[in-house]
Protein backbone atom coordinates (compact mmCIF):
# COMPACT_ATOMS: atom_id res chain seq x y z
CA UNK A 1 0.00 0.00 0.00
CA UNK A 2 1.38 3.43 -0.88
CA UNK A 3 2.15 5.89 1.89
CA UNK A 4 -0.61 8.43 2.48
CA UNK A 5 0.61 12.02 2.03
CA UNK A 6 1.22 13.97 5.23
CA UNK A 7 -0.63 17.04 4.00
CA UNK A 8 -4.15 18.42 4.16
CA UNK A 9 -6.49 19.54 6.90
CA UNK A 10 -9.03 17.46 8.78
CA UNK A 11 -12.72 18.17 8.98
CA UNK A 12 -14.79 18.47 12.13
CA UNK A 13 -16.12 14.97 11.67
CA UNK A 14 -12.60 13.58 11.45
CA UNK A 15 -11.38 15.08 14.69
CA UNK A 16 -14.53 15.13 16.79
CA UNK A 17 -15.55 12.61 19.41
CA UNK A 18 -15.22 9.11 18.03
CA UNK A 19 -18.00 6.61 18.13
CA UNK A 20 -15.77 4.00 16.48
CA UNK A 21 -14.44 1.29 18.71
CA UNK A 22 -12.18 -0.60 16.30
CA UNK A 23 -9.24 -1.95 18.28
CA UNK A 24 -8.79 1.25 20.24
CA UNK A 25 -9.81 -0.74 23.30
CA UNK A 26 -6.35 -2.29 23.14
CA UNK A 27 -4.96 0.88 24.64
CA UNK A 28 -8.01 1.78 26.71
CA UNK A 29 -8.76 5.36 25.60
CA UNK A 30 -11.95 6.86 26.99
CA UNK A 31 -14.96 6.95 24.69
CA UNK A 32 -14.97 10.75 25.00
CA UNK A 33 -11.55 11.07 23.40
CA UNK A 34 -11.33 12.41 19.87
CA UNK A 35 -10.28 10.13 17.04
CA UNK A 36 -6.95 11.92 16.90
CA UNK A 37 -6.38 11.24 20.61
CA UNK A 38 -7.28 7.59 20.15
CA UNK A 39 -4.78 7.28 17.31
CA UNK A 40 -2.15 9.11 19.37
CA UNK A 41 -2.47 6.74 22.34
CA UNK A 42 -2.67 3.71 20.07
CA UNK A 43 0.55 4.54 18.22
CA UNK A 44 2.45 5.81 21.25
CA UNK A 45 1.53 2.68 23.21
CA UNK A 46 2.97 0.49 20.49
CA UNK A 47 6.15 2.54 20.36
CA UNK A 48 6.49 2.21 24.13
CA UNK A 49 5.96 -1.55 24.23
CA UNK A 50 8.31 -2.18 21.29
CA UNK A 51 5.65 -3.31 18.80
CA UNK A 52 6.70 -0.38 16.64
CA UNK A 53 10.49 -0.47 17.04
CA UNK A 54 12.99 2.21 15.93
CA UNK A 55 12.84 2.57 12.15
CA UNK A 56 9.35 1.07 11.91
CA UNK A 57 7.53 2.73 8.99
CA UNK A 58 4.09 4.03 9.88
CA UNK A 59 1.63 3.83 7.00
CA UNK A 60 -1.55 5.79 7.68
CA UNK A 61 -4.03 3.58 5.84
CA UNK A 62 -3.52 0.32 7.75
CA UNK A 63 -3.43 2.13 11.11
CA UNK A 64 -6.66 3.97 10.29
CA UNK A 65 -8.29 0.69 9.21
CA UNK A 66 -7.16 -0.99 12.43
CA UNK A 67 -8.79 1.77 14.47
CA UNK A 68 -11.86 2.09 12.26
CA UNK A 69 -11.25 5.77 11.53
CA UNK A 70 -10.11 7.92 8.60
CA UNK A 71 -6.47 8.72 7.90
CA UNK A 72 -6.84 12.38 8.89
CA UNK A 73 -6.82 11.89 12.70
CA UNK A 74 -4.01 9.34 12.31
CA UNK A 75 -2.00 11.97 10.44
CA UNK A 76 -2.68 14.46 13.25
CA UNK A 77 -1.53 11.93 15.85
CA UNK A 78 1.66 11.29 13.92
CA UNK A 79 2.38 15.01 13.72
CA UNK A 80 1.94 15.26 17.48
CA UNK A 81 4.31 12.34 18.06
CA UNK A 82 6.77 13.89 15.63
CA UNK A 83 6.74 17.06 17.74
CA UNK A 84 7.55 14.91 20.79
CA UNK A 85 10.52 13.38 19.00
CA UNK A 86 9.11 9.85 18.87
CA UNK A 87 8.51 9.90 15.12
CA UNK A 88 10.49 11.35 12.23
CA UNK A 89 9.28 12.16 8.73
CA UNK A 90 11.54 11.98 5.70
CA UNK A 91 10.83 12.65 2.06
CA UNK A 92 10.38 9.46 0.01
CA UNK A 93 10.27 7.42 3.22
CA UNK A 94 7.39 8.86 5.18
CA UNK A 95 6.75 8.61 8.90
CA UNK A 96 8.81 6.19 10.93
CA UNK A 97 9.58 5.59 14.58
CA UNK A 98 12.59 7.70 15.53
CA UNK A 99 15.85 5.81 15.39
CA UNK A 100 17.54 5.38 18.71
CA UNK A 101 20.44 7.80 19.25
CA UNK A 102 22.97 5.43 20.77
CA UNK A 103 25.69 7.99 21.38
CA UNK A 104 23.38 10.49 23.13
CA UNK A 105 21.90 7.75 25.29
CA UNK A 106 25.37 6.42 26.07
CA UNK A 107 26.68 9.80 27.21
CA UNK A 108 23.55 10.56 29.23
CA UNK A 109 23.55 7.21 31.02
CA UNK A 110 27.27 7.31 31.74
CA UNK A 111 26.90 10.76 33.27
CA UNK A 112 23.74 9.85 35.18
CA UNK A 113 25.40 6.70 36.55
CA UNK A 114 28.13 8.85 38.09
CA UNK A 115 26.00 11.65 39.51
CA UNK A 116 23.10 9.46 40.63
CA UNK A 117 25.49 7.05 42.29
CA UNK A 118 27.03 9.94 44.21
CA UNK A 119 23.62 11.43 45.05
CA UNK A 120 22.33 8.08 46.35
CA UNK A 121 25.39 7.60 48.56
CA UNK A 122 25.15 11.15 49.94
CA UNK A 123 21.40 10.79 50.45
CA UNK A 124 21.61 7.45 52.29
CA UNK A 125 22.34 8.77 55.83
CA UNK A 126 19.21 10.94 55.66
CA UNK A 127 16.89 8.25 54.25
CA UNK A 128 14.26 7.31 56.84
CA UNK A 129 12.51 4.06 57.63
CA UNK A 130 9.40 5.51 55.97
CA UNK A 131 11.43 6.30 52.85
CA UNK A 132 12.65 2.71 52.69
CA UNK A 133 9.10 1.43 53.10
CA UNK A 134 7.87 3.72 50.34
CA UNK A 135 10.64 2.67 47.97
CA UNK A 136 10.01 -1.01 48.72
CA UNK A 137 6.28 -0.56 48.08
CA UNK A 138 7.07 1.03 44.70
CA UNK A 139 9.40 -1.85 43.86
CA UNK A 140 6.63 -4.31 44.74
CA UNK A 141 4.37 -2.53 42.26
CA UNK A 142 7.13 -2.89 39.67
CA UNK A 143 7.31 -6.62 40.36
CA UNK A 144 3.53 -6.91 39.93
CA UNK A 145 3.85 -4.97 36.67
CA UNK A 146 6.11 -7.70 35.28
CA UNK A 147 3.28 -10.23 35.06
CA UNK A 148 1.47 -8.31 32.31
CA UNK A 149 4.38 -6.12 31.34
CA UNK A 150 3.61 -2.46 30.75
CA UNK A 151 6.95 -0.75 29.99
CA UNK A 152 5.57 2.76 30.29
CA UNK A 153 4.08 2.05 33.73
CA UNK A 154 7.26 0.26 34.77
CA UNK A 155 9.37 3.25 33.74
CA UNK A 156 7.16 5.65 35.71
CA UNK A 157 7.51 3.49 38.82
CA UNK A 158 11.25 3.17 38.24
CA UNK A 159 11.58 6.95 38.20
CA UNK A 160 9.60 7.20 41.45
CA UNK A 161 11.72 4.51 43.09
CA UNK A 162 15.03 6.18 42.36
CA UNK A 163 13.79 9.62 43.36
CA UNK A 164 13.25 8.25 46.89
CA UNK A 165 16.88 7.15 47.01
CA UNK A 166 18.54 10.34 45.77
CA UNK A 167 16.17 13.21 46.69
CA UNK A 168 17.67 13.66 50.17
CA UNK A 169 21.09 14.39 48.67
CA UNK A 170 22.43 17.45 50.54
CA UNK A 171 24.46 18.68 47.55
CA UNK A 172 22.12 20.78 45.37
CA UNK A 173 24.54 20.86 42.45
CA UNK A 174 24.76 17.08 42.21
CA UNK A 175 20.99 16.80 42.66
CA UNK A 176 20.45 19.29 39.83
CA UNK A 177 22.65 17.18 37.55
CA UNK A 178 20.62 14.10 38.42
CA UNK A 179 17.36 15.88 37.56
CA UNK A 180 18.84 17.07 34.28
CA UNK A 181 19.95 13.54 33.43
CA UNK A 182 16.52 12.05 34.04
CA UNK A 183 14.86 14.83 32.02
CA UNK A 184 17.22 14.15 29.12
CA UNK A 185 16.41 10.44 29.24
CA UNK A 186 12.71 11.23 28.96
CA UNK A 187 13.33 13.04 25.67
CA UNK A 188 15.42 10.18 24.27
CA UNK A 189 12.97 7.36 24.81
CA UNK A 190 9.72 7.06 26.71
CA UNK A 191 10.72 3.60 27.92
CA UNK A 192 13.76 1.46 27.16
CA UNK A 193 12.26 -1.49 29.04
CA UNK A 194 10.00 -2.18 26.08
CA UNK A 195 13.08 -3.22 24.15
CA UNK A 196 14.83 -5.12 26.96
CA UNK A 197 12.08 -6.51 29.24
CA UNK A 198 14.55 -9.01 30.68
CA UNK A 199 16.44 -6.08 32.17
CA UNK A 200 13.27 -5.09 34.05
CA UNK A 201 13.38 -8.35 36.04
CA UNK A 202 17.03 -7.82 36.89
CA UNK A 203 16.33 -4.22 37.84
CA UNK A 204 13.80 -4.99 40.61
CA UNK A 205 16.24 -7.48 42.19
CA UNK A 206 18.97 -4.83 42.17
CA UNK A 207 16.53 -2.34 43.69
CA UNK A 208 16.05 -4.59 46.71
CA UNK A 209 19.83 -4.97 46.99
CA UNK A 210 20.21 -1.17 47.11
CA UNK A 211 17.56 -0.92 49.81
CA UNK A 212 19.24 -3.57 51.91
CA UNK A 213 22.58 -1.82 51.56
CA UNK A 214 21.04 1.44 52.78
CA UNK A 215 19.31 -0.32 55.68
CA UNK A 216 22.57 -2.00 56.67
CA UNK A 217 24.48 1.29 56.57
CA UNK A 218 26.90 0.09 53.90
CA UNK A 219 30.08 2.00 53.24
CA UNK A 220 29.33 5.11 51.20
CA UNK A 221 31.69 4.20 48.39
CA UNK A 222 30.32 0.66 48.12
CA UNK A 223 26.77 2.02 47.89
CA UNK A 224 27.79 4.58 45.30
CA UNK A 225 29.40 1.89 43.14
CA UNK A 226 26.36 -0.40 43.48
CA UNK A 227 24.02 2.42 42.41
CA UNK A 228 26.33 3.29 39.52
CA UNK A 229 26.53 -0.31 38.31
CA UNK A 230 22.75 -0.60 38.51
CA UNK A 231 22.37 2.35 36.12
CA UNK A 232 25.06 1.03 33.78
CA UNK A 233 23.35 -2.37 33.74
CA UNK A 234 20.38 -0.83 31.93
CA UNK A 235 22.69 0.96 29.51
CA UNK A 236 24.61 -2.22 28.70
CA UNK A 237 21.42 -4.23 28.21
CA UNK A 238 20.02 -1.72 25.72
CA UNK A 239 23.27 -1.35 23.79
CA UNK A 240 23.49 -5.13 23.54
CA UNK A 241 19.96 -5.16 22.14
CA UNK A 242 20.84 -2.44 19.66
CA UNK A 243 23.88 -4.34 18.41
CA UNK A 244 21.74 -7.35 17.47
CA UNK A 245 18.53 -5.59 16.36
CA UNK A 246 19.53 -2.95 13.87
CA UNK A 247 16.52 -1.13 12.47
CA UNK A 248 15.29 -2.21 9.04
CA UNK A 249 12.83 -0.35 6.80
CA UNK A 250 9.84 -2.45 7.83
CA UNK A 251 6.37 -0.99 8.18
CA UNK A 252 2.71 -1.54 8.92
CA UNK A 253 2.19 -2.69 5.35
CA UNK A 254 1.39 -6.39 4.93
Amino acid sequence: MAEEPMTGQGTASDTGTASDTGTANDTGPAASQSKSQQAYHYIKGRISDGTYSPGFRLVLGPIAKQLGISVVPVREAIRRLEAEGLITFERNIGAQVALFDESEYLFTMQTLALVEGAATALSAPAITVDDIARARAINEQMIECLEHFDPTRFTTLNTEFHSVLYERCPNPHILDLVHRGWARLNTLRDSVFGFVPGRARESVVEHEDLLRRIEAGDDSLDLEIAARQHRLGTLNALLAYQSTHHAHPHSTES
